[in-house]
């Protein structure tokens, strides 16, 4: 397996670095448009583990917007997968040039959304994935495969409603992706500062967009953005914290595979944040759309969401600053096995504190770069596999469950995860 990994930012960081702890690929090229972002990724491995686990790691330069940059480097360094480790969208060019490469792909978010023109918070636009969806009959007719949505959410949250399919409950009546932090950002003199955990722009991408809900007797519908707030009780100390729903990948994904009455996505925001977003949608700085700014080097072209983003803490320098957990999980509701009705909630907790101590890289980044890993090693060993266009709840969760939670010194990633049942 010959890995081309597009993005060196905090998650493609943190895929390389988890990687270079297997031995199930032959070469990892990371690449980046600024080519001293992937060198920085290669020398950390190299000072972390040595030169012959480094050797395996080469850097390279490519630009994401341009599917012919990407074919090219593709099939330069004869790679046999694509990994989209940058923001959702430049998932038409990577998938584009992924495909004319004759390369497999996987990414983390899938191909943006656009709002109903008339009634956004009611009918559904364009979905997210829907122009992946779409094309895929030429990765069926190319026999490749793209596994779309394979991060942590969607991703390890769509493994769970697999398993919890397969092997929890004979009937589902909610698959609702719960996602909870008790984290914190500090500034150097210890004040508590708002500095968002993943990338702005996705951050706000998913949140202003109209919510999407599934439902068996209604199909796919939205909502208004921040809508059915409930407070979750999240497990290993974190505890309870309030959801609205959130546009995300899931809602579209698991309805495709696995059978339910109902699907949901619900992200633990908090006032603050909440405030913060609407605040920017108020002021126009949530659009993408470039506009002409004048200054002392003349007018200059440039989006708004593009200048939040650069006005704020890259995600992947906070690692050393930032204090506390974060949840990724499905809690599902229905008839267990024995007929009865139960009520679940899968989960896997990252500490801060921990990853950085292992791999340098801040727990949100850490999480989401852990499953798209353990997912290509599955493929690389012939458990996992397909073509076409595919989610991860079109594969097996049990292989994938218990490799994660397989102690590292018998194999596996030692990432164990939790099981919770709750009172119905």
């Amino acid at each position: 397996m010959k890995i081309l990994l597009v993005g060196a930012g905090g998650v493609g960081d943190s895929i390389a670095k988890i990687a270079a702890r297997r031995t199930f690929f032959d070469v990892v090229v990371v690449t980046d448009y600024d080519l001293t972002r992937a060198e920085s990724t290669v020398s950390w491995i190299q000072a972390k583990h040595g030169p012959e686990v480094a050797r395996r790691f080469l850097a390279d330069r490519i630009d994401a917007s341009d599917a012919a940059s990407v074919e090219e480097v593709a099939r330069r360094h004869g790679a046999t997968h694509v990994m989209n480790a940058v923001e959702p969208r430049f998932v038409p060019t990577i998938f584009a040039g992924a495909l004319a490469a004759g390369a497999n792909y996987l990414d983390m978010a899938m191909s943006l959304s656009e709002p109903h023109p008339t009634n956004p918070h009611e009918e559904t636009g364009i979905k997210l994935g829907d122009d992946q969806f779409a094309q895929a009959a030429d990765w069926e007719k190319a026999g490749t495969l793209a596994l779309v949505g394979m991060g942590v959410e969607p991703g390890l949250s769509d493994v769970f409603a697999r398993y919890a399919a397969d092997h929890l409950f004979s009937e589902i009546d909610e698959l609702g992706t719960r996602d909870g932090a008790n984290l914190v950002v500090r500034d150097e003199s210890g004040a508590e500062i708002f500095a968002p955990s993943f990338s702005i722009w996705t951050t706000i991408e998913e949140c202003l967009n109209p919510p999407v809900v599934w439902e068996k007797e209604r199909g796919w519908f939205t909502t208004a953005p921040f809508s059915e707030p409930e407070v979750f009780d999240f497990p290993d100390g974190i505890g309870p914290v309030e959801c609205v729903n959130v546009e995300h990948e899931e809602v579209l994904l698991m309805p495709r595979w696995v059978d339910a009455k109902r699907v949901t996505f619900k992200y633990g925001l908090g006032n603050e944040f909440i405030s913060i977003l609407k605040t920017l949608h108020q002021l126009g700085l949530d659009k993408t759309a470039p506009l002409t700014v004048r200054s002392a080097a003349g007018p200059v072209a440039v989006a708004p969401r593009d200048v939040v983003a650069a006005g704020l803490p890259d995600p992947a320098t906070l690692g050393p600053r930032m204090t506390g957990k974060t949840c990724a999980g499905v809690w599902v509701t229905g008839t267990g096995l024995d007929g009865f009705p139960r009520e679940v909630y899968l989960y896997h907790v990252a500490d801060n504190e921990w990853t950085m101590r292992e791999y340098e890289s801040q727990c949100v980044v850490w999480q989401t770069a852990l499953n798209p890993v353990i997912a290509l090693e599955l493929l690389s060993l012939g458990v996992w596999g397909g073509v076409g266009v595919l989610g991860p709840e079109a594969f097996d969760a049990l292989p994938f469950l218990e490799l994660m939670a397989l102690p590292v010194e018998e194999g596996g990633y030692g990432q164990p995860w939790g099981l919770e049942d709750r009172a119905v």
